[in-house]
């Protein structure tokens, strides 16, 4: 079999599985239906270790499959672009689902609706995989549309809950304004560079670089880069387009792990990576970049410290390390931000896989005030979720340490407009992210046993249930079955272990010409000549600000969840306006539902009233109708069948005729 079939089978392999157990799910059963997704993914991620295998061998590959159609000289292709960078984002993407899929079978056991669960899991797969083996513009943005529809699918996945619905919806209509943007920045490379293929448009991009775009007079690199990272912004939950992904929570755990560790929103992250030929050519938008990133990264984290829904905590976890991998785009580390999402990959998933199985044993019970105490009950989840959480925080060895600790440093060496601010943020973000990590540590699995105390709404418990199942009452909690702690496991190793890679990945120019850096930013090379080994960035790395930081925030979340639990009420009242501010995530839900969605000043109503009513109903539809109405009884008065009127017409006309010409003579 040549290679190119190969190829072709990475995605098409959880293609047929999605397919099968989608339209064949009743024939096939349960068993049948996870058998047929989770043997489709397998041999995707087989298949990704051998193309890595080739392409460590210096095999790579660009070119197209099928010509969708051609017009004005303008290909629409199907082609796969196999590099270093491709095949690091296959092999994250195919073991991370296939973890998820295995996990699946353990915790969707009693839902009614197993196989169209493992049917959108599997379709998800096949979109994102499409996504990052794409060598055009027009198979990225089919893989980019298609995450956002199945996810849609899977984040309303138990669509008998109204806040599901709500949350898919938010989620797709969010994604819709970054995908415009993104859209635009596709459409303006098509007329300016009269090319959709990669290889083609980067040959190009000096000329594009001196060109200027017609409308607005900007830059026209710069239109390009700013649209384009606007479709990043929505697909990789980037301030303001953050609002959809904690809400997505509303999903199944599983496709929160495989939407917030592997796939979905670490799509613009790559998109970003594989456009830096051109994101290198306008400092303007990487100081766009960077800024956006900064934001993202330290206001999220903080909203994490004030949540008490389990996975929330996991989902603000999310955002904050998204916006670390923004600041290294912008710093023009592709490189970094990259390893960064190979290593959030794993830990997340971990962190996400073990709040799963926390759920389960707690009878789907997601509010860490109706938990505590359980780490007796559960020592291979709590095992599992400390590593996920050291990883998290950054602390050596784990693999988060490397990769973030290579951000701050990359941030510190940026020489673009607010990396300075970035570098605040960044270092206040470390000593938040120990905090909040090791809070979800100690509030789930240490002190005291609050599940066996009665739950009262009335004394503000806000507990939501991640299923539909109805489970309520005691709770005696028990560690969950292989099926969902071997996953947990199984991950657990990478987010121990990934970040050693770092020499190699970062410094061994691993990525080749798959990642491009300008001369001008000289940041990498800077972080090349200083680093020294593992060991040696280790032991350098316990002497630096982000390592005490990060102690720091988990010092102080021991000493206020196990020492003083007490604590954090008084300091929440204490705080007023403060603690509101970060209950009520800045404010953004509130004024998107009054804004877009509610009120009678809302824009929602106001478009509904003055251009949907008046405008098209009134004016364009029903107004185009009473004008052709009008002009219709107009005519019938001179058609009446009478030889007279029509004679007296006759004569009308030639006399006006006849004045008019005399006039003009």
């Amino acid at each position: 079999m040549g290679m190119k079939n190969l190829y072709l089978l990475v995605p098409l392999a959880p293609l047929a599985g999605a397919i099968l157990a989608g339209f064949f799910g009743k024939i096939l059963g349960r068993t049948g239906s996870h058998v047929v997704t989770i043997l489709g993914v397998t041999i995707s991620f087989v298949l990704s270790v051998l193309i890595y295998q080739d392409v460590q061998a210096g095999h790579l590959f660009n070119g197209p499959v099928y010509t969708w159609m051609e017009s004005g000289g303008l290909k629409l292709e199907i082609g796969f672009l196999i590099d270093p960078l491709t095949v690091l984002m296959m092999l994250v993407v195919t073991f991370v689902s296939l973890m998820v899929h295995v996990y699946t079978i353990g915790y969707m056991a009693e839902d009614p609706g197993y196989q169209r669960f493992f049917s959108y899991i599997s379709l998800f797969t096949f979109s994102m995989l499409m996504l990052v083996m794409a060598n055009n513009f027009v198979q990225l943005f089919f893989g980019w549309e298609a995450v956002g529809l199945v996810s849609y699918l899977l984040i309303g996945f138990w669509y008998t809950r109204p806040t599901a619905i709500y949350a898919n919806l938010k989620a797709f209509l969010v994604n819709r304004v970054g995908d415009f943007g993104f859209l635009l920045g596709i459409a303006l490379i098509a007329a300016y560079a009269g090319s959709l293929d990669y290889a083609q448009v980067f040959a190009k991009r000096n000329e594009l670089a001196a060109m200027t775009e017609a409308v607005t007079g900007w830059p026209l690199i710069t239109a390009v880069c700013v649209c384009l990272f606007i479709g990043a912004m929505g697909k990789s939950a980037q301030f303001p387009l953050h609002v959809w992904l904690p809400d997505s929570m509303e999903g199944p755990t599983p496709i929160s792990a495989l939407i917030h560790a592997a796939t979905m929103v670490t799509a613009g992250i790559f998109m970003v990576s594989r456009m830096s030929p051109l994101f290198e050519l306008s400092d303007t938008a990487l100081s766009f970049v960077i800024v956006i990133g900064a934001i993202t990264t330290l206001f999220m984290a903080l909203i994490a410290i004030v949540q008490t829904d389990i996975k929330r905590v996991v989902a603000y976890s999310t955002l904050s390390q998204l916006g670390y991998m923004t600041m290294a785009l912008g710093a023009s580390a592709y490189s970094v931000a990259i390893f960064h999402l190979m290593t959030h990959a794993f830990f997340k998933a971990v962190l996400f896989l073990g709040a799963g199985s926390v759920i389960i044993a707690m009878h789907h019970e997601q509010d860490m005030r109706r938990m505590g105490g359980l780490r007796k009950y559960m020592p291979i989840t709590y095992a599992t979720m400390l590593i996920g959480a050291i990883a998290n925080a950054g602390l050596p060895p784990f693999a988060g340490f490397f990769s973030k600790d290579s951000i701050i440093e990359a941030v510190h060496f940026a020489q673009v407009p607010g990396a300075g601010f970035a570098y605040f943020c960044a270092l206040a973000a470390v000593f938040v992210g120990g905090l909040y990590s090791f809070r979800l540590i100690f509030f789930t699995f240490h002190g005291k046993e609050r599940f066996r105390e009665p739950a009262h709404d009335a004394h503000g418990h806000d507990a939501h249930h991640d299923d539909h199942h109805g489970h309520h009452g005691p709770v005696e909690p028990h560690e969950t079955p292989k099926v969902v702690t071997v996953p947990l496991i199984l991950l657990a190793i990478p987010a121990i272990a990934s970040g050693w890679l770092i020499g190699t990945v970062l410094y061994g120019n691993w990525f080749g010409d798959s990642i491009t850096i300008s001369s001008a930013h000289k940041g990498m090379a800077t972080m090349a000549h200083e680093f020294h080994g593992v060991l040696g960035m280790m032991a350098h790395g316990v002497t630096t600000l982000p390592f005490w930081l990060a102690i720091s925030g988990a010092a102080t979340a021991w000493y206020l969840y196990i020492v003083r639990p007490d604590l954090p009420a008084v300091i929440k009242q204490k705080s007023g306006v403060l603690a509101t501010i970060l209950e009520e995530k800045y404010g953004f839900d509130r004024f998107n539902d009054w804004f877009f969605a509610g009120g009678a000043r809302g824009v929602g109503r106001g478009l509904w009233k003055g251009g949907d009513q008046v405008l098209i109903d009134g004016v364009m539809v029903n107004g185009s109708a009473s004008a052709v109405g009008w002009i219709s009884g107009l005519v019938r008065l001179f058609q009446t069948g009478r030889i007279y009127q029509y004679a007296f017409g006759m004569i009308f006309g030639v006399f006006a005729l006849l004045t008019l010409w005399f006039n003009r003579a």
